[in-house]
């Protein structure tokens, strides 16, 4: 037991030095306190209890510490062994009494004591089995008001500490208690240094991150922005190199390096940057290297336990080096709350310090920095871009933050299934479509001739009517062929005449072959006649020359049946469909249900729609380009002026009313049944 009869006493400075003396977390330092306890109240065995208040009022206990950590004999440890679940519960001498006495101080947050015999508090009668001290150890925080000003509950202790000690007095038994619950008030000191350690780094975070953030507003872009970062890093710590690198699709890509404006990301320097930077990202946590020990003086956990190879491979040219990551985070990111952004590289050799202390003080700085990047990183982001990650934000705050986008993507491909499975359109097969004149004429050459010349103004295009000359024949040789043939049949009438009148034998006979000559002199004579009278070609029938230009043509002789010209009124026009055989049966049912309407669009206007009505579907199915094809005659309700004969699009036909999903996969289901029968 160390002596504590004076305040002058060595053991009490020495007592009073290391409770005061600082310690990197909470836990070291309660392992502290209890081995202090434990040996100021020459205990048996000491154990730290922290609150867990898994039942929302009471406070249940649990096992943090126990000092020493086996202080049990051979068969009270395997005893405790089997009515205990294995941890730091098992190594608990009078478990039960322990836990009854470290919750009946968190409830009253006062320092008791109790007899393990009677398994009641002590009031003045002894034990002779020992005692259980239940010391609370409270931070020193005091209860914060609620809004309206009523002040709330005394806060719960930070631990209790519970002493197992042999049977004593009951004034020794005061004496102890007393002296383990002044001891414990030091625990409001750790408290008190801890928080203004905390307060002194955020001061000391938020100035260097003013600083920082004033001389990154100076760059025009992101770029800029990270190189004026890493540059005045590398000034503010004497550091030989800053490095940053942002966070893509998971992937670490380096952005700047100090002192640095162009870098080739193919150089083995800049690859270990990278892997550095993704070894951070993998952990989420700021990686040290060399690493700091698990324990003693500058000691860190997290610290200690981080995997640093990628910080040893970049560290390994110079034994010095020492390589501090710091994540840069964004509690607003698009990915979730403390999403990590970048990842900030510092080198540093020679007696530049990387301890603990820096790490927390460019920690803190970089969680300010991080949102201000990612905010001028947006700016520099194509406009598309910046309204995907606004859509992902929106989508984060309606699915959650996890797996945003492949939630929302699911979430949009089930109401579009559920969408198309409902929705009923009418099913609009389509085919290729050629508008046709019902009715044509064709005026051709009647026999061999020569072109004198056309009618007036007669060309395509042109309108016409009926009986309108359209070209004429030159007849001067008719009209000598009709003359020489009016001759021949004078000659052949004097011939006759002069016979009859003979009496010589034959007459006969001569007036026989004279009557021959005149009938095949009058013969040819009514053919040039015909063919004069033919000589003036008109139309046929009113309407508008589509076809012929002769105009080069006069003066030329042209053969029997050679195309003049096509005449064609286009104030009555067919649509002529060449509909698929998978679709004519639909066609066919609509047309019998007399709902054989559609619309035909043209290539010439592809933005307008003109209906029609479907007249006649010819039965026989004729074939082109490995498909058979049914000819569909249709009727335009609406002709416009700006039709024309030949011109091409594409018709589509209402038929029934079907769900949007089976108009996708009508095709793909008949092809299949197609091969199932077979």
């Amino acid at each position: 037991m160390i002596d504590l009869s004076s305040l002058k006493a060595p053991g009490w400075q020495r007592i009073v030095a290391e409770l005061n003396a600082p310690a990197p977390d909470d836990r070291v330092y309660f392992e502290r306190m209890l081995r202090i306890l434990a040996q100021v109240s020459a205990a048996r065995q000491a154990v730290l209890y922290v609150p867990d208040k898994s039942d929302g009022e009471e406070v249940d206990p649990r096992v943090e510490l126990v000092w020493p950590p086996s202080g049990l004999d051979k068969d009270a440890e395997a005893a405790a062994q089997a009515a205990a679940p294995a941890g730091p519960q098992a190594q608990i001498q009078f478990a039960e009494e322990s836990r009854t006495a470290a919750r009946a101080a968190f409830s009253t947050s006062q320092a008791r004591a109790f007899g393990l015999d009677k398994q009641e508090q002590y009031y003045g009668a002894g034990s002779s089995s020992g005692f259980v001290l239940a010391v609370p150890m409270h931070s020193g925080m005091p209860a914060q008001p609620n809004p309206r000003g009523v002040p709330q509950p005394a806060p719960v202790p930070a631990a209790v500490a519970t002493l197992l000690i042999e049977p004593r007095s009951q004034d020794a038994v005061r004496s102890t208690l007393a002296m383990a619950e002044v001891l414990s008030g030091y625990v409001a000191g750790h408290y008190s240094r801890a928080q203004l350690r905390k307060s002194l780094m955020s001061g000391f975070a938020l100035d260097l991150a003013t600083r920082l953030i004033a001389s990154v507003n100076t760059a025009t872009n992101f770029k800029g922005a990270c190189i004026q970062l890493c540059n005045d890093l590398a000034k503010q710590f004497a550091v030989d190199r800053v490095a940053l690198g942002w966070v893509t699709n998971d992937i670490v890509k380096v952005k700047a390096i100090s002192d640095v404006e162009h870098f080739d990301h193919r150089t083995a320097m800049v690859q270990k940057l990278a892997s550095a930077m993704d070894e951070c990202l993998d952990q989420e946590q700021p990686v040290l290297f060399p690493p700091p020990p698990s324990g003693g003086e500058g000691s860190d956990m997290l610290l200690s336990q981080a995997i640093v190879h990628a910080h040893r491979e970049l560290a390994a040219g110079n034994a010095s080096l020492k390589v501090v990551s710091i994540p840069l985070r964004d509690i607003d990111d698009s990915e979730g709350e403390g999403g990590i952004v970048g990842v900030l590289t510092l080198e540093a050799a020679g007696d530049v310090q990387m301890d603990l202390t820096t790490v927390e003080l460019l920690q803190a700085a970089m969680d300010l920095i991080g949102p201000m990047l990612r905010v001028r990183r947006n700016d520099d982001r194509a406009l598309p871009l910046r309204a995907y990650d606004s859509a992902r934000r929106a989508g984060a705050w309606l699915v959650g933050t996890k797996h945003t986008v492949w939630k929302l993507v699911g979430v949009a491909v089930l109401a579009l299934f559920v969408f198309i499975s409902v929705y009923k359109t009418t099913y609009r097969p389509s085919a290729e479509a050629i508008l046709e004149p019902r009715v044509r004429r064709i005026v051709s050459l009647p026999f061999d001739g020569v072109i004198k010349k056309l009618g007036d103004k007669i060309e395509p295009g042109a309108v016409v009517a009926k009986g309108d000359l359209l070209v004429e024949l030159d007849t001067a040789e008719l009209s000598l062929g009709l003359k020489d043939a009016l001759g021949k049949i004078e000659q052949a009438r004097t011939q006759a005449a002069a016979a009859r009148k003979s009496k010589e034998p034959g007459a006969q006979g001569k007036v026989a072959q004279a009557e021959q000559q005149e009938e095949r002199a009058r013969a040819e004579a009514d053919v040039y006649d015909y063919r004069i009278n033919k000589a003036r070609i008109v139309s046929p029938i009113a309407g508008t020359i589509i076809a012929g230009d002769l105009k080069d043509r006069i003066g030329s002789t042209m053969k029997t049946g050679d195309l003049l010209f096509q005449v064609a009124p286009l104030d009555d026009i067919i649509v002529t469909v060449k509909a698929d055989e998978r679709d004519i049966a639909l066609i066919r049912k609509a047309f019998l249900e007399n709902r054989a309407t559609g619309e035909v669009t043209t290539k010439a206007k592809p933005d307008q729609a003109i209906p029609f009505q479907i007249e006649r579907i010819v039965p026989l199915a004729a074939a082109a380009e490995g498909k058979n094809f049914f000819e569909v005659r249709c009727r335009l309700t609406k002709v416009p002026d700006w039709f024309r004969p030949g011109i091409e699009g594409i018709a589509k036909f209402n038929t029934e009313e079907k769900p949007l999903i089976w108009i996708g996969t009508r095709r793909i289901l008949d092809q299949v049944r197609l091969w199932l029968w077979w």
